[in-house]
């Protein structure tokens, strides 16, 4: 699912799935449920006072301050829908413990060696809401974890990077 970044915050927000089913942790869609929650109470009310206070300089209809929290509110209210809609097509990807890993798969955590660099990587293959690169959390839609997606310990994958091509061996799955 593509995802695009707040102007006002920089987080990473979901556009809408239009439906399509998206994977996500439980944690990954508690942190969205609060984050929704946040919007709806606390960031709502602040546009709202913002708007009053505009109002009161008078004339709105040259109001550069009037205008912004407008715009702000217009943002905040198609966050809000964004949200609702990734909540309601949420599906929970189970970390269920007694399961053998023997194939990578979404919520696994792989090790692997780019045989191409000669360096070992662990990730954590997650639905595309929930990447963050500097935790390691690779999306099941990056090259990389649609490689390594099905594939079994030992297995040799390759593919195509704009630098040429990559070969990473699963080392391991947990």
């Amino acid at each position: 699912m593509p995802v695009r970044r707040s102007k006002a915050s920089g987080q990473q927000l979901a556009v809408t799935t239009g439906g399509r089913k998206v994977l996500i942790t439980k944690e990954g869609l508690e942190e969205l449920k609060e984050k929704l929650g946040h919007l709806k109470t606390v960031k709502r009310k602040e546009i709202a006072q913002r708007i009053k206070e505009a109002k009161e300089y008078g004339d709105i209809s040259e109001n550069a301050e009037y205008q912004e929290a407008k715009d702000a509110q217009a943002f905040l209210e198609g966050e809000i829908m964004e949200l609702e809609d990734t909540v309601k097509n949420a599906e929970i990807i189970s970390k269920d413990k007694k399961k053998t890993h023997d194939r990578v798969r979404v919520g696994s955590e792989v090790e692997i060696k780019n045989m191409t660099k000669n360096i070992t990587e662990t990730y954590t293959i997650v639905g595309s809401i929930e990447v963050r690169p500097l935790e390691n959390k690779i999306s099941n839609e990056s090259p990389v974890g649609r490689a390594v997606l099905g594939k079994k310990k030992g297995e040799i994958v390759e593919l195509d990077v704009l630098a040429g091509k990559m070969k990473y061996k699963i080392l391991n799955i947990a």
